[in-house]
């Protein structure tokens, strides 16, 4: 289907849009910009260079998507901000494109990102993920699957969230959140773990209670971090999610919420 693009929409001729595209007036989008097929563009939205959009995207009022990063290291080098599939992307949303040359920022398919959400330089965001109002997340993190922010949450940057995890509102982190667990408070605790997103996942329920039993070791134990992540391997029984939580925290840089 042809697209409807408003007369009053400033479109750089280097664009490239799909078909079957919605634009609305006011919206500006610059040169090195692909817009996919089924896209909805809402009034005063900008789209600036080394945006890719990927298809059925949904990008409301006065969102900025592929921003300069604001990054004392961005020099104008090309870089990009790569965008899957079917977002939703609310008003005031920004996203950053990357800072230095050929880099991404990526945000994967099927994410909600709620009014005022920032999304920094680099940062790698998988499918499915949930960003409430004002969440800030800073530059070079990554966000695994079906990870929900509640509002106002703070992501430090070069912070990890493994998938299934869930940020309660107004919590501030500098460390990793390992998969499958509640996290929240002043400062950042372990909650237990998110049983209602296990139950979304088909998790069996006694993998539910490995999960749990992992956890206790991690969080509970009087021991270091690759201890306990040994104590997981020796005393759970083996499976995916397991196998996802022990490399989670061995691979940590920067170390667990909770632990020291």
């Amino acid at each position: 289907m042809p697209n409807d693009i408003s007369p009053k929409a400033e479109i750089a001729p280097g664009a490239k849009i799909g078909q079957n595209c919605k634009i609305f007036p006011f919206v500006y989008i610059e040169d090195d910009v692909e817009i996919g097929d089924d896209c909805v563009i809402f009034p005063f939205v900008s789209i600036l260079n080394g945006t890719r959009l990927g298809k059925g995207n949904k990008i409301h009022q006065g969102a900025v998507i592929g921003a300069l990063p604001q990054d004392f290291n961005f020099c104008g080098e090309k870089s990009y901000c790569i965008i899957g599939d079917n977002n939703v992307i609310r008003e005031n949303v920004v996203i950053n494109r990357a800072t230095h040359r050929g880099a991404k920022t990526v945000i994967g398919n099927g994410n909600f990102l709620m009014e005022g959400a920032h999304i920094s330089h680099d940062t790698q965001v998988s499918d499915n993920c949930v960003f409430g109002y004002g969440t800030k997340i800073a530059g070079d993190c990554e966000i695994g699957r079906g990870v929900i922010f509640s509002s106002s949450v703070v992501a430090n940057a070069k912070t990890r969230v493994g998938e299934g995890a869930m940020v309660q509102a107004g919590t501030t982190f500098s460390r990793d959140v390992p998969p499958y667990i509640v996290v929240g408070g002043k400062p950042i605790e372990y909650q237990g773990p998110n049983y209602t997103m296990l139950t979304t996942y088909g998790i069996d329920e006694k993998v539910q209670k490995h999960i749990a039993n992992a956890y206790r070791l991690i969080f509970h134990g009087m021991v270091s971090v690759e201890d306990a992540a040994r104590q997981v391997e020796e005393q759970v029984p083996d499976s995916e999610e397991i196998r996802n939580i022990v490399d989670f925290v061995r691979t940590t840089k920067l170390g667990i919420i909770g632990k020291m």
